[in-house]
């Protein structure tokens, strides 16, 4: 028997949809999250913009060079690098654009400008269509996570926070499973279960033990 009736969870937090939501991919709360990742990005006192100032050996979060070495140290510190570079940050999330526009039937986006001047673009024409993929783009809760991910990169390399905060659930056979809230799914080493995101979610909180 075919289930037509719409769906009822988030596809990013797996919580109950309000009755104006059904059929959705997104919650409220979820859309404003990735919203606001987005946001953090973009500008000239953003995210990816500080990606420069953490270049050099020793800027952001790599600390000090180590002495006593008998190489050179690189010139550049490869992981802003690779974030800051074509095929990072910018490329990811003009690729997202890119879908958006193929699946709404708009002509392929433009670029112009340097890669700062690109992703302030990409950024404020994903937010403008968010509503729009929160509600019927089946790759939201994929979105979503790559967004998270990208935040949290360039959070480390330019000495911002360095991932986000674990928590324990308990599994069915009375393990605890530490996640994060990006967590796509889980197994468990104590029984061998195999949890996706939705089921994983749906799991207890692990009750914290006195120190």
């Amino acid at each position: 028997m075919i289930d037509d009736a719409p769906a009822r969870l988030c596809t990013v937090c797996a919580t109950a949809l309000y009755e104006n939501e059904f059929g959705h991919q997104a919650c409220r709360p979820c859309t404003d999250r990735v919203s606001a990742n987005l946001a953090a990005l973009a500008g000239p006192e953003g995210l990816y913009a500080r990606l420069a100032d953490s270049l050099h050996p020793g800027s952001g979060s790599s600390g000090p060079a180590v002495s006593g070495s008998r190489e050179a140290p690189l010139p550049l510190r490869l992981e802003p690098l690779s974030l800051a570079a074509r095929g990072g940050v910018v490329t990811i999330l003009q690729t997202w654009l890119i879908d958006w526009h193929d699946l709404l039937g708009y002509r392929h986006p433009r670029w112009d400008g340097d890669l700062q001047q690109q992703c302030d673009q990409v950024v404020g024409r994903l937010r403008l269509l968010l509503p729009w993929a929160a509600e019927q783009h089946g790759a939201f809760s994929e979105f979503s996570l790559e967004v998270s991910q990208l935040r949290r990169q360039c959070e480390a390399a330019t000495g911002g926070e360095r991932g986000p905060r674990r928590f324990g659930v308990t599994c069915q056979c009375g393990a605890t499973l530490k996640i994060t809230i990006e967590s796509p799914g889980k197994h468990c080493d104590a029984c061998g279960a195999q949890y996706d995101r939705r089921a994983l979610f749906d799991l207890q909180l692990a009750e914290r033990r006195a120190a």
